[in-house]
Formats: C-alpha cells, structure tokens, sequence
C-alpha cells in the first residue's frame, strides 16, 4: 500500500469522527446522534467501514462488491425509517461527498504532494464508485418511502420537487411509480378563502390522483415553510398539478431562449379540463384557474406564470364557463395589476357601478356573448329590455358606452379585476 493510502487509512477513525461531529453541528434531523448513543456507535461504524474499504479497494481499482452496496443501501433504509426528509438526506449526501475530497487533500498535503499516481488512482475511483454508493444509499432510502408514506404524499412531494427543480424528481417518480415527462402544463385551481364549516379537501385530492395519475400538490395560502400539506386547515390556497404534455414542442428551436418562448400559446393537454372540472365539482365554491407549459428545465418559472395567471382569472363556479386560463387570456389584467394607478382607476369606475343592479354580472355576460343582447339576456334569464336598461344605467354612472371601443376595453378589464377577486 503507498503512502498515501496508509495516511487515509491511518487517518479513518479520526475523520469519521469528523463526519459525525458535522452531521450533528449541520444536519437538524442528525442531533439525535447526541443523546442516541446507538445511534451514533451505528454512524460511526458506518463511517469508518467507508473509509477502509475505500483504501482497500482504490489501489487496485476495484468496485464495490454487492454486499458492499447492500450495507449503504441499508444505511438509507435507516435513514428512511426513521423519519428523514429529502432534503436532509440530499444534504448528508453532499456533507459525506464534500469530506471525503477534504480527507484526500488533507492526506495528500502531509505527504507533502505525495505520490501523484497514487492521487490519481483514489480519484479515478472515487468519482464511479462514489456514484454507485450514492446510488445504493439512494435506492435504500427510497424502498422504505414507498414503503411508509402514503401515496398522495409521494405524489406531493414529486410535484414540489418539479415545481422547484431541486434535482431529486427522478428518484421520486420512482417511489411514486409514475414515468417523467419532458414536459409539462402546470395547472393552478386558485381557491379563495374557505369558512371553517366547509369540509376538508384531503379525501378530494386523493381521488384526483388516484384518477388522473400525475403529480399534484395542495398549497394552502401563505404558506411559508415549504413543508407538504393537505387540504385540510380550513381557508384557502392553490391545488397545482403538473400534467405530461403529449404533444411536441411546436417552436423547438425557441426552447433555449426562455424570452422568446414565453411568446409561444400554451397548447393544453385534453386532461386539464378535466380536472379543472372534476376539483371544482368537488370543491362547490368558486375558483380560478392558470396553466403555463414549460420543459423540465423550466417548471419553475412556469409556476410563477401559471400562479399569476390564477390570479388574474375570474372566480367561477363549475356551473359557469370555468376553464383554465393561458397567458394570452389575461395578458391585459396581469398588465394591469402590475402599473397601481391604473388599477385604482379601475377601481373607482368599479365602484360607480356597485349601486347596480347586477352590473357586473351584466357586462360579463354581454362581453362572453360577444355584445349580443339576445344570447346574453337569456345567459342572465332576464328580458333583452331589462339588459337594456342595465347597459344604459352603465353609461349613466360611468359616462361610457360599454358598447363602444373605448368601453368594451374598460369594462372588460373592471369585470375581469372584479371577478377574479383581485379588489376584495
């Protein structure tokens, strides 16, 4: 053996330690390695097993055996059955990485140099059997997931980790036995506050999974600690579910420039209305939808587009024309929401319009029928003469035709700010 595997091998214990010591100081959900002392002798042996057999097998450049990986594979089942989270293993697998390059310069350097063949041997083997055991330790961790959390959860967390493009995605769709897509239509159902007499939503969520088979996640409103919740809680938020786009990139040589691709309609899959329909159904309330379509590479800003888009859209019950809403449906109220004085402009004309009667379900339903006044009066079961005289009284209060350009772009945007809740 050359020098400096002997340094590493000499050095094994005490750089374990090490590794502990850190996993306690950094790791929140490792502190237990404090008062456990089972636990801790487990890491610890683990640890030092690692290190030897890593100076025992670099120099002759030789792979992990099977019961090699079948012992890390066990530590991230450990890992897994006791609780941890993704993002804790995620940041053991980099603290172990980022130590164990540490280890081999520090041995390297009280070699003064060392042997450079030797450097290039532990790092010709490090990096593909680092790999395996990762992969190993991963494959551990993800066998006791399926195994202890139940399926809505597994789903929740692949679509969060889409939704943040946190590079864990590909083992998750694993533990939730669902294939990626290269692309996706983020769909956002913003739903207002709810009473705490309404019913919770958990058991309706769960059926839209089981149905429709693709990731999808319950955001309550204001959430901030980026944990999975459920429905429940009693008030509002977002179901956002991120359905395969089946259908090819119709401008591919836009997908490296995410300015120009913005400009690209979002072509929905046939399964988003659906959806749409059936979570409103179950919902009884009215809400709102966005959706954006973005590569894997980009659900991010996708679901801050479709996010906006939500919030732009009008609050709709089922019953009513509910549909999810794209960019090129509510580019104007975005704008708008954007520049404040022209949305309190807005708001005044909307306000000389509340004293009615049913004004404002009045203009949508004349906008929706394209201003005519036979298809909308019976859209509103009232008679072409009593829409008439709302459309008068329109004018009366605000001074404007709403039949009129001038109007029709007026009103349009007051309904649309209106209805999509944006001012209440």
């Amino acid at each position: 053996m050359g020098s400096l595997f002997a340094e590493l091998a000499r050095r094994a214990s005490t750089n374990a330690h090490r590794e502990v010591e850190t996993y306690v100081r950094e790791i929140r959900e490792l502190g237990s390695l404090d008062t456990s002392s089972r636990a801790r002798a487990e890491t610890m042996e683990y640890s030092v097993w690692l290190r030897r057999r890593t100076v025992e097998l670099a120099p002759g450049n030789d792979m992990l055996t099977d019961d090699d990986l079948g012992y890390i594979a066990s530590m991230g089942e450990v890992r897994a059955g006791a609780g941890m989270s993704l993002d804790s293993r995620q940041r053991i697998l980099r603290v172990h990485t980022e130590l164990m390059l540490r280890e081999i310069n520090e041995a390297t350097e009280a070699q003064r140099g060392g042997d450079l063949d030797e450097l290039m041997r532990i790092m010709g083997w490090f990096a593909p059997q680092g790999e395996r055991g990762i992969g190993a330790y991963r494959r551990g961790f993800v066998t006791v997931m399926r195994r202890r959390m139940p399926y809505v959860e597994q789903v929740a967390l692949l679509a969060r980790s889409l939704l943040s493009e946190n590079g864990a995605a590909q083992e998750l769709a694993q533990v939730a036995d669902m294939e990626l897509a290269e692309s996706y239509t983020v769909l956002v159902i913003r739903v207002p506050d709810r009473s705490p007499g309404d019913r919770e939503l958990d058991n309706d969520i769960e059926a839209l999974v089981k149905t429709y088979q693709v990731p999808m996640t319950w955001y309550p409103e204001h959430e901030g600690d980026g944990t999975v919740s459920s429905g429940g809680a009693g008030r509002g938020g977002e179901l956002v579910a991120l359905v395969p786009d089946p259908a090819p990139d119709p401008l591919p040589d836009l997908a490296s420039d995410p300015v120009r691709r913005r400009l690209v309609p979002d072509l929905l899959p046939d399964v988003v209305p659906d959806l749409l329909r059936d979570f409103a159904d179950a919902l009884g309330r009215p809400c709102a939808a966005g959706t954006a379509t973005a590569p894997l590479t980009g659900l991010a800003e996708a679901f801050d587009r479709a996010r906006r888009i939500s919030r732009a859209a009008p609050l709709r019950r089922a019953s009513t024309r509910l549909r999810p809403h794209t960019l090129a449906d509510v580019f104007v109220e975005l704008a708008v929401g954007e520049v404040p004085f022209v949305d309190d402009w807005l708001r005044t004309t909307a306000r000389r319009l509340e004293s009615g009667p049913d004004l404002f379900v009045t203009l949508d339903a004349y906008y929706r029928h394209d201003m005519n006044r036979g298809p909308a009066a019976a859209a509103l079961n009232i008679h072409p003469r009593t829409l008439d005289y709302r459309l008068r009284r329109v004018r009366e209060l605000t001074d404007t035709d709403p039949g009129s350009t001038h109007g029709v772009r007026l009103f349009s945007a007051v309904v649309a700010r209106d209805l999509s809740g944006a001012w209440r």
